[in-house]
């Protein structure tokens, strides 16, 4: 039997017909280990599914990625559905996945874990960004579906609480793919025109599914960029999302939400009444203690006999008079004393009193007190100053005494 001879193309081709017409491999479901997953430009996800004996390649293109809500990695356990395709050039078989789950929890669920901890790392999550709430809001700002009960309560709670804030509604869709772009375009516009002093956002109870868009990324990242106060209310208490954990403050449910930003008028008022009734006894106290001083300084004796107050003061002064003249008597007998001491160590040191017990003071024609006999030369004119007079003599000759 004459064998026939096929090129490798029409091998590869012959393969992939037979693969694509088995109905079992056109809809199958594979569970499997993911390994060497990679995200190309394109879009295209490519990859490999392993067991503990086995591994085949798998391929996720634009299109079907788009759809997934969680982030694929190399370990996570997972099944891929799709169908067996033979890749023509290479001459191996894949799974061309339509759609991947995790395996034993939900694609929801580890998305949500996984968007937790990546904007946790990026500080998202951190108490020092949250912003204080104002305690009494002007205004308030609703974003939320504007048909469903959460917002009839959270106007009814705001109305009986606090009716002084006004409120503005900006009514979005909280479900669905065009929430999350809704849901940050009305946080976005209260922030560029500052229409309030704080946001609430949320929506009523659901299915993980009904909340995911408070799971979404680009909502999360809204929240924290929002320069004003943000409450995030969302479903029933249980409930958390990731709009929670970036928000300023969590609320368990919208009426939570409405109970937390505004206070209560009755409160109020309390507060009111119990702050008047302080003010009045502040008063009437002061008023008390100024009477008592403006009595105590209509007893004083100024008031009541201004001529004996200032007989009083004529006194005193009369008295301080005394004091003075006293005071000033000793101090100039004491300078008196004082003056004739230092007079007469004065007069001891003068020197008439040195020529008065047989000196004279020597000088020369100039009248300079001469202190040197190598200062005169044979035939110099001389005044000798004594007590009572003065004597001119010429010097004869001069003699310097030789030292010991």
């Amino acid at each position: 039997m004459e064998r026939k001879i096929l090129d490798v193309s029409q091998v590869n081709e012959y393969a992939k017909t037979l693969l694509e017409s088995d109905a079992l491999l056109h809809n199958i479901c594979v569970r499997g280990e993911l390994s060497n997953y990679k995200i190309y430009s394109s879009g295209h996800h490519y990859f490999t599914l392993k067991d503990a004996t086995g591994a085949m390649k798998g391929v996720m293109f634009k299109y079907a990625a788009s759809t997934l809500r969680f982030r694929p990695e190399d370990g996570m356990k997972v099944l891929a559905s799709g169908k067996i395709t033979i890749y023509e050039r290479d001459g191996s078989y894949q799974i061309n996945c339509s759609e991947m789950i995790p395996e034993g929890v939900g694609d929801l669920h580890v998305a949500f874990e996984q968007l937790k901890q990546k904007l946790n790392q990026e500080g998202l999550f951190d108490a020092a960004h949250k912003k204080p709430m104002p305690q009494y809001p002007h205004c308030i700002a609703i974003i939320t579906s504007g048909a469903g009960a959460a917002l009839h309560d959270m106007l009814r709670i705001l109305g009986k609480r606090y009716p002084l804030a006004k409120v503005i509604v900006l009514p979005v869709r909280v479900q669905g793919a065009e929430a999350p772009p809704e849901i940050c375009g009305a946080i976005r516009y209260a922030n560029r025109f500052r229409i309030a002093d704080v946001i609430i956002t949320g929506r009523g109870g659901g299915s993980i599914e009904d909340l995911w868009a408070f799971n979404d990324e680009r909502v999360a990242r809204e929240i924290y960029a929002s320069e004003i106060p943000v409450i995030s209310a969302v479903g029933h208490e249980p409930d958390v999302t990731i709009s929670d954990y970036v928000a300023d403050l969590r609320a368990a449910t919208p009426s939570n939400a409405a109970e937390l930003i505004a206070p209560d008028q009755t409160e109020l008022r309390q507060k009111l009444h119990t702050f008047a009734g302080q003010m009045q006894s502040a008063v009437v106290q002061t008023l008390k203690t100024d009477r008592q001083k403006l009595d105590a300084i209509r007893e004083k004796r100024v008031l009541q006999s201004p001529e004996n107050y200032l007989a009083d003061r004529r006194q005193y002064l009369d008295t301080l008079q005394k004091y003075l003249a006293a005071a000033g008597g000793s101090f100039v007998a004491e300078k008196r004393k004082e003056f004739v001491r230092l007079t007469a160590a004065l007069d001891a040191m003068s020197p008439l009193k040195v020529l008065g017990r047989g000196y004279s003071v020597v000088k020369d024609t100039s009248g300079n007190v001469l202190r040197s006999v190598k200062t005169l030369s044979t035939g110099d004119m001389l005044h000798l100053e004594m007590s009572d007079g003065i004597a001119h003599t010429i010097v004869d000759h001069v003699e310097v005494k030789a030292h010991e």
